[in-house]
């Protein structure tokens, strides 16, 4: 079965398989955009102008860096060969171009995330069935009765553990409460993806090692988890706490006028009354 799978979507065929979650995700955020307040034709307009800038940002920044080739040949430019592609640069051309578009239709930046973050558990669910097609981010040599045969050895099954953990994450996200906190649907979704990547990565047999042995994908991996849940912690409720005296709690309310107070003004008032009368009198 899994032979079968990587031949009808070996690369670069393997791309049918993010086009289609990428397809999926954009319908679920649609539906999603009334829940933070957002026109879903907005939000369409600002996912397709991120991926055409994705698109067209990452063949232009891999030209800059091999320029010479390129002046060369300068047809290369719109070459089908998918990999004369700089991810980094698409990357920042899709945030750049996205950032701009929010700001100049005036759409919050934090509630346009949480809209979009079905479109992005959804897109991680269709990588992982790419890497699997393809025999990217393989797992290390294993005996484990589950390993899959991989590149003339026996190998962990990485690529399916990436594909459970996003359709743990994406079920998690769609069966969510609404939060009142812009940004925390995103947060949970960036706490759960870096979550599964550092347990994942423990896996993995093509890390890049640094530091003595340590993986380089981990520690990206534990840096964006503290990040998001400091910035889940930072979005929590801020609650008030009673205040203690004498080892009993009392509530805060704003100060009342004293009983006595009260009761002394009419009290001054008979006095007053009875003083006249005796003048009178006398």
């Amino acid at each position: 079965m899994l032979t079968l799978f990587r031949n009808i979507f070996a690369a670069p065929r393997d791309l049918i398989l993010v086009l289609a979650a990428a397809w999926l995700g954009l319908t679920l955020s649609e539906k999603r955009a009334d829940r933070h307040g957002l026109n879903p034709n907005e939000l369409n307009n600002l996912l397709f102008a991120a991926l055409l800038a994705y698109i067209v940002g990452g063949r232009l920044f891999y030209a800059a860096e091999h320029l010479n080739a390129f002046i060369k040949s300068p047809f290369s430019l719109v070459s089908i060969n998918i990999t004369l592609f700089d991810i980094w640069g698409a990357l920042v051309a899709a945030f750049i171009t996205g950032f701009v578009y929010s700001q100049r239709r005036r759409m919050s930046l934090l509630p346009s995330l949480d809209a979009l973050t079905p479109f992005f558990a959804t897109l991680a669910v269709g990588i992982g069935f790419s890497h699997l097609a393809t025999g990217a981010a393989f797992g290390q040599e294993t005996t484990l009765p589950w390993g899959i045969n991989l590149w003339s050895a026996t190998r962990h099954p990485t690529q399916i553990y990436e594909i459970i953990a996003s359709l743990l994450t994406l079920g998690l996200l769609w069966f969510r409460k609404a939060d009142s906190k812009p940004g925390s649907d995103f947060l949970f979704f960036v706490a759960l993806t870096s979550a599964s990547q550092v347990l994942i990565s423990g896996f993995r047999g093509d890390s890049t090692l640094i530091l003595g042995g340590l993986r380089a994908e981990q520690i990206a991996a534990w840096v964006i988890l503290l990040v998001s849940l400091i910035g889940i912690e930072f979005l929590k409720p801020k609650e008030v706490e009673p205040v203690m005296a004498g080892g009993r709690v009392y509530p805060v309310e704003k100060p009342r006028a004293k009983p006595e107070a009260r009761k002394s003004a009419p009290r001054k008032a008979v006095m007053r009354k009875e003083t006249k009368k005796k003048t009178r009198r006398s």
